[in-house]
């Protein structure tokens, strides 16, 4: 049609509707506003994802404006999606940029620490090794840091794959009685939480631009994404979108029932095959990560001491490899392995579903009626700091000058260059002393300790009340089905709850309905408000989403007639029911492993590096005695012969600059038990529980004080014994007579 043809149609039902509207009312018309506003999805976005992911999005971003690199096709297009999977505000160049201008900046880095060194350092050898084990470990960390969106949707992913039999229990308990998909996604979002809510807001988001038509177009469209990660999530909403095309009631609940059975059956058999393969990575994991670097450290004094180079240098290194390259590895690893789990049932966050909750994050104190909340934080870090303190005391005491006696030899023991005893000299080196080992002992026990006592406060009461609220969801099923049975008898709902709360008197599902019959009774209120009234309503006393959504299905039912409500109850207590059940069969697929893990945290790791600690204490013990009676000739033999041999390159070996004292590799031994224990806690979780903050940190501060206290006691008691063994020792005498 001639464009002209279309205007002038255009024009003349314009002047048509001119004269039924008037303008004043098209200028006054004010809709209502849409649920999925840009504004308000973008405020979404920034509730929902955390600090540490708006700076990694800042960096790339002016990364990208410093200098731009830009990935591979193959790389670009798995960015690309990884990027869209996790909502990150960034483009694939601006991640690789990022990685590109990080190694740069190391480069730099470890090129201009290398020519200080060259001019202040008497060692020429220390001025080239810490920028050539700089510069390779950034060339190391290049792909991982590009790979970082990989990282954060694989995460992303994983918690969100978490929330899914829930997501489809919420579904269908919905659907079952109301068959419209809108309000069923809806419900669900309502009570999953982030982050698979958000991505079911986006779908909504997707209708509202007008990039897909109809909730089915938006919903297929988001499912492709997860077709090479959760095939059975794919597969339970096609048949619940495949339920909405039925004519019979009954075959339409099946159905429903078929999609949840789907998603259950899909969830056990991949974790049976992810228990199986998961034992060969976590013993990688444990040797490599673990045991070897541990080990290591036992003939790392001895050889270290033959390298040339000044044992500063040497400390620096240990500590960039031990501190820094390990931990870091090891957390990429477990990653990697997390990558691959497949969708289990994570907690929810009880702060998120009763923001009132947020303040036993802290210290509580009631003066009079006011209640006043202290963060944990200051007494964590008071606490930590004071006894890490005591670590430092060697480094005080030679300041001061003084030294004394233990256990046969000094007990800071600072030495000359000759393997003389040292007090304020500038060319001293050491600790070499058994005391000073046992005092840096407490260094690593501080950080440890103000990690675990600020993890404890702040969440040992949240867990609390979530062992509760478990206890509820664990009886809640029979509950449901008795109360479904004396509504089926046509009893109200209102006086069914009196009744099973009678029947069910001091257990935690008969104290929930107990509170709810006594709102209705004494308050005069109906059911809504029994159970969801901000004041009094007894859902705020169990911070559950799944009692939460069960009770909406109540309440939402109840308008339908008592049949459809004792239907739909005996239905959800066998979702309930079926629900855990798998829960318990996938604990008990990862038990094997996840027992192992925990032996490594609160036994094995704390237990070898403590005696590594003994040991290399004895032998840089050796190696400072076996240096000054080398230094002092007193090894050089008689004159008949009798000597060990030719010793005139002996002494350069064992140079006591070149030995690397054992107070500074107690504290890196020490401070690497601490990351590896607050590492495998995390992973121990994530493997139990998949991404559960909570759990996360109150497990990591049990795990931290048992580990830590058997480390430092372990390695107090080694040191000593073997120093006391050495010092029995007497090696002048290998010289003869």
């Amino acid at each position: 049609m001639p464009r002209e043809d279309v205007e002038e149609i255009i024009n003349k039902y314009k002047e048509k509707l001119k004269g039924k509207i008037k303008t004043e009312e098209i200028l006054g018309f004010n809709p209502r506003p849409s649920r999925g506003l840009s504004h308000e999805y973008m405020m979404f976005r920034e509730d929902a994802l955390s600090r540490s992911l708006s700076l990694y999005e800042n960096l790339c971003n002016f990364s990208e404006r410093i200098i731009k690199i830009n990935p591979k096709d193959k790389e670009y297009l798995k960015l690309k999606k990884n990027i869209d999977a996790a909502h990150l505000k960034l483009n694939p160049e601006g991640a690789a940029s990022f990685a590109t201008l990080s190694v740069v900046v190391i480069i730099f880095i470890g090129i201009i620490t290398g020519l200080l060194l060259f001019f202040i350092s008497e060692s020429k050898a220390s001025a080239y090794l810490l920028p050539l084990l700089l510069t390779l470990g950034s060339l190391l960390i290049l792909k991982p840091l590009t790979n970082i969106p990989n990282y954060l949707a694989t995460r992303w992913r994983l918690k969100a794959s978490n929330q899914m039999v829930l997501c489809i229990l919420y579904i269908v308990m919905y659907m079952r009685h109301t068959s419209n998909l809108e309000n069923g996604l809806r419900f669900a979002i309502d009570h999953i939480g982030n982050p698979l809510a958000l991505d079911l807001r986006k779908i909504f988001w997707d209708i509202e631009t007008g990039k897909y038509s109809t909730i089915k177009e938006s919903l297929d469209s988001y499912l492709v994404s997860w077709r090479d990660y959760n095939l059975e999530f794919v597969e339970a909403f096609h048949l619940i979108e495949g339920s909405l095309l039925e004519p019979s009631e009954e075959r339409r609940v099946t159905i429903l029932e078929k999609s949840l059975e789907v998603m259950l059956n899909g969830t056990y058999e991949k974790m049976l095959h992810y228990a199986q393969e998961l034992k060969n990575p976590i013993t990688i994991l444990h040797m490599l990560g673990i045991i070897l670097p541990i080990l290591g450290l036992v003939i790392l004094p001895l050889f270290g001491s033959m390298l040339e180079g000044s044992a500063k240098i040497k400390i620096i290194s240990l500590v960039l490899v031990y501190n820094v390259l390990l931990p870091v590895t090891v957390y990429f690893i477990g990653t990697s392995i997390m990558s691959k789990r497949p969708t289990g049932f994570s907690e929810e966050n009880m702060m998120e579903k009763n923001p009132e909750l947020v303040k036993y994050q802290n210290i509580i104190f009631n003066i009079g009626n006011r209640e006043i909340q202290f963060n944990p934080v200051w007494i964590s870090i008071i606490i930590g700091l004071t006894i890490s303190a005591i670590g430092i005391f060697p480094l005080l005491i030679h300041m001061s000058g003084t030294d004394f006696s233990f256990l046969g030899s000094n007990f800071i023991d600072y030495k000359t260059e000759k393997g003389a005893p040292c007090n304020q000299e500038s060319n001293c080196f050491g600790p070499f002393g058994v005391g000073s080992v046992i005092l840096s002992l407490f260094l690593p026990l501080g950080i440890a300790l103000g990690f675990a006592l600020y993890y404890n406060m702040r969440t040992r009461k949240l867990i609390l009340i979530r062992e509760e609220t478990k206890k509820l969801e664990l009886e809640f099923s029979s509950g449901l089905f008795q109360l479904g049975n004396r509504v089926g008898d046509n009893i109200p709902v209102e006086v069914a709850f009196g009744e099973v709360a009678a029947s069910m008197q001091g257990t935690p599902t008969g104290n929930f309905f107990a509170r709810v019959n006594a709102n209705i009774k004494n308050i005069g209120v109906d059911i809504h408000e029994a159970v969801f009234n901000k004041d009094f309503g007894a859902i705020w006393y169990y911070p559950s989403s799944l009692i939460e959504s069960v009770m909406k299905v109540i309440i939402e039912t109840t308008k339908r007639g008592p049949q459809i409500v004792s239907r739909s109850l005996i239905s959800i207590s066998y979702y309930i029911n079926r629900i855990h059940e798998v829960n318990e069969r996938v604990k008990d697929l990862l038990s094997d492993v996840i027992s192992s893990m925990k032996s490594q945290i609160s036994f094995l790791t704390p237990a070898i590096a403590g005696i590594v600690v003994g040991i290399t204490t004895m032998i840089v013990n050796i190696l400072g005695r076996l240096s000054s009676l080398l230094a002092e000739g007193a090894l050089e033999g008689n004159s008949q012969g009798s000597s060990i041999g030719n010793m005139q390159g002996i002494p350069d070996l064992f140079s006591i600059p070149n030995i690397i004292p054992s107070y500074y590799l107690q504290i890196i031994i020490g401070l690497y038990v601490v990351q590896i224990t607050i590492i495998l806690s995390f992973l121990i979780n994530s493997i139990e529980n998949g991404i559960d903050r909570l759990s996360e940190k109150y497990n990591a501060a049990k795990n931290l004080t048992r580990s830590i206290i058997l480390y430092f006691l372990i390695a107090l008691v080694v040191t000593i014994l073997f120093n006391i063994m050495v010092n029995s020792i007497k090696l002048s005498g290998i010289a003869g007579s």
